[in-house]
């Protein structure tokens, strides 16, 4: 992990603007942070990348946000947090993880490369769940590719 730490952690102690880097609604951040499960990975005590999951069924949770700090992006914290995620949920007897995302940019094929697979597709999800426009790479998000993982 070339000097990464990943723990599970309180969600108090998440930073907010990492949260805000992968989810611009706070609102939304709020609401999936009540009784979620929360991991940071560290570099020389820092915090510089956030995982959130929460039960969405039995033996089954959604990954609602994972961000790494930009100035760290490209240095394998983010595969580092998400490995280390998997294979914890794994061995405590988790079924499948599920999440959804954005249908273009680095976090689709960044999925892609830990197992996971597109599932389907929700049309306007970013339209109408966000009061400002979510862009990216000068390109507005609109639909939600929901993708999963099955652990066994």
């Amino acid at each position: 992990m070339l000097g990464f730490s990943v723990s599970e952690v309180d969600a108090e102690s998440l930073p907010w603007a990492l949260l805000l880097e992968a989810d611009p609604s706070e609102r939304n951040v709020r609401k999936y942070l009540t009784g979620a499960r929360c991991f940071s990975v560290k570099k020389s005590n820092d915090i510089v990348g956030v995982c959130v999951l929460n039960t969405i069924g039995d033996g089954v949770l959604e990954l609602f946000n994972i961000a790494v700090s930009p100035d760290v992006q490209g240095q394998g914290a983010g595969s580092a947090l998400l490995r280390q995620v998997i294979d914890q949920c794994r061995s405590e007897g988790v079924r499948r993880i599920e999440l959804g995302t954005g249908t273009f940019g680095y976090q689709l094929a960044f999925y892609q490369r830990q197992g996971f697979r597109v599932e389907g597709v929700v049309r306007d999800f970013f339209l109408d769940h966000y009061d400002e426009p979510v862009m990216e790479m000068g390109v507005q998000h609109k639909d939600m590719l929901r993708l999963g993982l099955d652990l066994h």
